[in-house]
């Protein structure tokens, strides 16, 4: 499972030029998932989302987690993270999850963020989005992790 996290002023979903879903300040997280991913990495990666220190503190340091300062979170289906473009100049998607499997770990991972209290947006899985936010600092960060 691999999760792009980017700090954010604020994050606006669209669908069919309406907004989905909007968040202020905090992450915009998006979700990929890949063959053979399982429920466990989801529980690893939501607590590493809520509790990973993004978030400067009073002296700008990076030490305050999103639950610290009470941050909004968006979470948004991406599959391709597992974009593979070792050949050629098309990207191939063969290592992504299938739909089925991918939006139930996907939802799983939207409820368990959830539960930490922080107020929580996401997507629609498998829709055409636009994703509006500026990315703050910037801080971008890259997690992994393979059940």
């Amino acid at each position: 499972m691999r999760l792009l996290l980017q700090r954010t002023t604020g994050t606006e979903v669209l669908i069919d030029d309406q907004v989905h879903s909007s968040t202020g300040p905090g992450l915009l997280v998006l979700f990929g998932t890949k063959t053979g991913d399982k429920e466990e990495s989801c529980a690893v990666l939501a607590d590493k989302t809520t509790n990973l220190r993004v978030f400067e503190d009073e002296a700008s340091k990076m030490n305050l987690s999103a639950i610290d300062v009470g941050a909004e979170i968006t979470i948004v289906s991406q599959f391709t993270l597992y974009a593979d473009t070792h050949k050629g100049r098309r990207p191939a998607f063969t290592a992504a999850m299938e739909p089925v499997e991918a939006k139930y770990l996907y939802e799983r991972f939207i409820t368990l963020v959830s539960q930490s209290g922080l107020v929580t947006r996401s997507g629609q899985f498998g829709a055409k989005m636009e994703i509006k936010f500026t990315n703050h600092g910037p801080v971008t960060i890259l997690l992994e992790h393979d059940s």
